[in-house]
């Protein structure tokens, strides 16, 4: 038992490490896109179009995920995860340098923002097979009844890679603007090469997931999981995209498009809403692990989820008013309690997720769910905000958009958990009764 919980503890520490790494990669792009790419890359776009068409660059990394997902989802649930995770890190970092490297429009014309999006693209490829893997990584070592917990070592990958990519945006943000633009925004994308080696170094230690090795053995792997898995749970997919969306879409609301509608039309300095920004990631960082707490102490999951999400409809709205005030410390007050529901409900999306799949397609499941999700509603969030805010020049648009996100995932997550457990039908003697519905 000792050296199994041992095997555990270590396949969490390893997804936290590789997530962050992966995330941090991610959100870099989403903070320089908000900040400078329309400069570097779209000189001849002024103004908000500029910022849009640089925010649409943003989204292609999402439109690139879900065929990551169904790539590595593939390798993933006939290979195994551990292999899968490796490359993902690898296709993650490369791509993320080459961005650190790649010359602006002024040196290379129309192929700087052309080989830009490709390049975001393969980004996208490798995030969308890093989410499902090191989720289940995780999840699948964990002990008896603690699926969420551990599935929340991957989710704190997530607001860990969002804080090292503020602190790295804030500090070069104290460059004149000068050197930001030419050459300061450069430095995090390039120092993602380092961090790739020490997240190799953790995931070549990790063990294959007991789940997954068990398939493997007794040759019970699906041939086509993403045939199956459509053919036999597509009401699980749908909802499971519903279930994923404010847990994405809340980060961009605040790390893209506030801080771009806030340094933009609202007159906040760059330092000064990154610091914002960073408060509420560090907030986010101590707070969301309690909503794995919240869900494994509760006895019914679908109680556990309406508490932490109810407050949001409240919360959401009352961010952008108060960021519209143009006050450091309102704004500062209503991005960080707007953080806080979102954020417990994203520790508990994975484990909740990945229990409704059957373990032989559990990796193309979840990673199809998240990564539609991230194509269709969260990364389209500062597309559709910008676009909400220019055709309306009032942010009440974005509040009800934000608001309708909230009740969306609310909706499909309560849906989804009437569906079988199958971990808990997994951990059942045989003959296995139905599946529990928590």
């Amino acid at each position: 038992m000792g050296a199994a919980n041992a095997t555990a503890k270590r396949a969490g520490i390893g997804a936290f490490i590789g997530s962050t790494i992966e995330w941090f990669d991610f959100y870099i792009y989403g903070t320089a896109s908000a900040l400078v790419f329309d400069k570097v890359f779209f000189p001849e776009l002024d103004g908000a179009i500029g910022t849009l068409v640089a925010f649409a660059t943003f989204w292609v990394g999402f439109l690139a995920r879900p065929l990551g997902g169904i790539i590595f989802g593939h390798i993933g649930d006939r290979l195994g995860r551990k292999k899968t995770l490796v490359i993902t890190l690898l296709l993650m970092g490369i791509s993320t340098t080459l961005i650190g490297v790649l010359p602006g429009y002024a040196t290379i014309g129309i192929a700087a923002p052309i080989l830009l999006v490709v390049i975001r693209m393969i980004q996208g490829i490798g995030l969308g097979g890093e989410w499902g893997g090191s989720v289940l990584i995780a999840s699948e070592h964990a002990p008896k009844g603690k699926s969420i917990l551990y599935g929340a070592f991957a989710q704190q990958g997530s607001p860990v890679g969002n804080t090292l990519s503020t602190v790295s945006f804030l500090a070069i943000s104290q460059l004149p603007d000068a050197a930001f633009v030419s050459w300061g925004w450069r430095v995090p994308f390039l120092a993602s090469a380092l961090l790739v080696v020490v997240g190799l170094f953790i995931r070549l230690k990790v063990t294959e997931s007991p789940a997954m090795a068990g398939l493997i053995e007794a040759k019970k792997v699906a041939k086509l999981p993403l045939t199956e898995v459509l053919r036999n749970h597509p009401m699980l997919i749908v909802l499971g995209i519903g279930a994923c969306t404010i847990g994405l879409s809340a980060t961009y609301f605040k790390s893209t498009f506030a801080l771009s509608w806030a340094t933009s039309d609202i007159g906040f300095s760059r330092s000064s809403f990154l610091t914002i920004i960073l408060v509420a990631n560090i907030t986010q960082i101590l707070v969301q692990p309690w909503g794995a707490v919240i869900v494994t102490k509760m006895t019914s999951w679908r109680r556990a989820v309406t508490v932490m999400l109810l407050p949001e409809l409240v919360l959401m709205p009352l961010m952008f008013l108060l960021i519209s005030t143009g006050d450091y410390t309102s704004a500062m007050v209503g991005v960080v309690i707007a953080t806080i529901p979102h954020c417990l409900y994203y520790a508990a999306l994975a484990g909740m997720l990945a229990s409704r799949f059957p373990a032989h397609v559990r990796y193309t499941g979840i990673s199809l769910c998240y990564q539609l999700c991230g194509t269709l509603l969260g990364g389209t969030t500062p597309i559709v905000g910008q676009f909400l805010l220019n055709l309306t020049g009032s942010i009440t648009a974005v509040i009800v958009f934000a608001v309708f996100q909230v009740l969306l995932t609310m909706g499909c997550m309560l849906a989804l958990l009437k569906r079988p457990n199958y971990d808990e039908r997994a951990e059942a003697p045989a003959p296995a009764a139905a599946a529990v519905t928590r």
